[in-house]
């Protein structure tokens, strides 16, 4: 599949300096701070990084800020608070699925069939190569948080819901269905609830079992 979904990979070990200014002893050379927007970024990455570990439920900023060698003062420069941090990430997984989920629909708008295969597998794929995004996507990580935060996480699945029961509806008006809205509708539920299933297994498996295990038969099943 060419639409491969984004990664938030964590930073490599660099020699960029912390928001404290703190110098290591005996340094000999001068550390470059981060670039505008690159300290933010890099906020984001440990909190998914950290997201993938055992009993990561509740993350503090303290862990936080002690993972990345900075202080607490320093997250709150870029973050006014740790609910904004997990916006971020609900960003950074709204921009990346969404945006290639259209770019499916757009690209194979012959084949509805096509269409729908595709954006279930790229939604189990990003799962895949994001685990700690997989807890924020089925609301492990969000349990202590704010309750806006779970209440976009319901939003997204919606417009995945959505974008599928398009893709439903010209497949079963293809497919001569006297009731195409209707078949639409219940076949879109079923297809999104298949996808936060295999999320929450993965989560709960402690990432050993792979959403996309037998994808292509399972599909075959619900397609």
């Amino acid at each position: 599949m060419t639409d491969a979904p984004a990664s938030m990979t964590p930073p490599p070990d660099t020699d960029s300096t912390s928001d404290d200014g703190d110098a290591q002893e005996g340094a000999t050379k001068v550390r470059k701070r981060p670039k505008p927007g690159e300290r933010r970024i890099q906020i984001l990455q440990a909190l998914a990084t950290m997201l993938e570990q055992p009993g990561s439920e509740r993350i503090t900023t303290a862990a936080l800020a002690a993972k990345l060698e900075v202080s607490e003062a320093a997250l709150y420069r870029h973050f006014a608070s740790k609910a904004q941090m997990f916006e971020g990430l609900i960003d950074f997984i709204e921009q990346s699925v969404l945006s290639l989920a259209q770019q499916i629909v757009e690209r194979d708008y012959a084949d509805p069939k096509a269409q729908i295969g595709k954006v279930v597998a790229m939604m189990l794929q990003f799962a895949e190569k994001n685990p700690g995004m997989t807890r924020v996507m089925v609301g492990d990580a969000l349990v202590f948080e704010h309750e806006r935060l779970q209440t976009r996480m319901n939003q997204f699945f919606d417009k995945m819901e959505s974008t599928l029961k398009q893709s439903l509806r010209d497949h079963a008006q293809a497919s001569g269905s006297a009731t195409p809205s209707v078949d639409a509708q219940v076949q879109a539920s079923v297809l999104t609830a298949f996808v936060v299933g295999r999320l929450q297994r993965f989560a709960r498996s402690g990432f050993r079992r792979m959403p996309t295990e037998q994808l292509e038969l399972s599909l075959a099943r619900l397609i």
